[in-house]
């Protein structure tokens, strides 16, 4: 599981409240089905608008990524990997690569692998694997567009819900008691806005674009190795090629490693 959303959005829940309290605020507002009809429905009508029923069923599924740990080969054990196949392809030639191949897990490396053993053509074998990268990142930026655009409609649609409460409160001008709470209980509806808003759907974006970033990476870093094989370069300058990936604090855990 992805920790950090859970811990964020209980300190961003806590915070809220805290902050409620210390001022003195009444927490029975938040009792307020009304408020969260205008915020909840409000914002799934707003996208439901706003994107076709096939992006809108990816949702749930988004959801689960944003709390679910990204699972990556990691770029130093990517590294040693792309090491190991260039000392076989010297040795025994590209095609000794091909027994090896049901050894590696990632579908990405694995089919440009297969490209590379079946004699493919560099540039076909580079715009195939970027191409690849490409629609990723489409398909990921589309999935963090519907969060990102959730966070701009959720706090707008919190001032509807103010507006619509004043409307209401306005009915009890005769009872100063009735109206001051009609007044408070206006303004869930713009605080969740505000909150649901600024607190999960924008960062939730924003997490997904991480994610996305990461990933691709990732894959950039393993077509380098993969042409690179192709190209016949010796593990040496592999390894020089596909270290740029790797940030400068883990090079030096894995210098001693890779010259033993």
């Amino acid at each position: 599981m992805e920790k950090s959303s859970v811990i964020g959005i209980i300190i961003g829940i806590l915070a809220v409240m805290l902050g409620m309290i210390v001022k003195g605020a009444n927490m029975a507002v938040f009792i307020n089905p009304e408020a969260l009809l205008i915020i909840f429905a409000g914002t799934t009508a707003a996208l439901l608008n706003a994107f076709p029923m096939s992006h809108i069923k990816k949702f749930p599924g988004l959801v689960k990524l944003i709390f679910k740990q990204q699972q990556l080969i990691p770029k130093t054990e990517l590294l040693q990997l792309f090491i190991e196949l260039a000392q076989s392809a010297r040795r025994e030639g590209l095609l000794s690569l091909e027994s090896r191949l049901d050894e590696i897990k990632d579908p990405f490396l694995q089919e440009g692998m297969r490209m590379v053993i079946d004699g493919l053509d560099t540039d076909f074998v580079q715009d195939v694997l970027a191409a690849d990268i490409q629609a990723m990142e489409e398909r990921h930026h589309a999935g963090a567009l519907i969060f990102s655009q959730a966070g701009m409609y959720a706090p707008t649609l919190g001032v509807l819900g103010a507006v619509i409460g004043l409307i209401a409160a306005l009915g009890n001008l005769n009872d100063i008691g009735k109206l001051g709470e009609s007044i408070a209980a206006a303004f869930v509806a713009t605080l969740l806005g505000i909150f649901t808003g600024y607190v999960l759907w924008h960062p939730f974006a924003n997490k997904l674009k991480f994610r996305s970033k990461n990933e691709v990476e990732i894959k950039r870093m393993i077509i380098e190795g993969i042409l690179s094989i192709q190209a016949g370069d010796s593990p040496v300058a592999i390894e020089a090629k596909l270290l740029v990936f790797i940030p400068q604090h883990e090079r030096s855990l894995l210098k001693p490693k890779t010259e033993e």
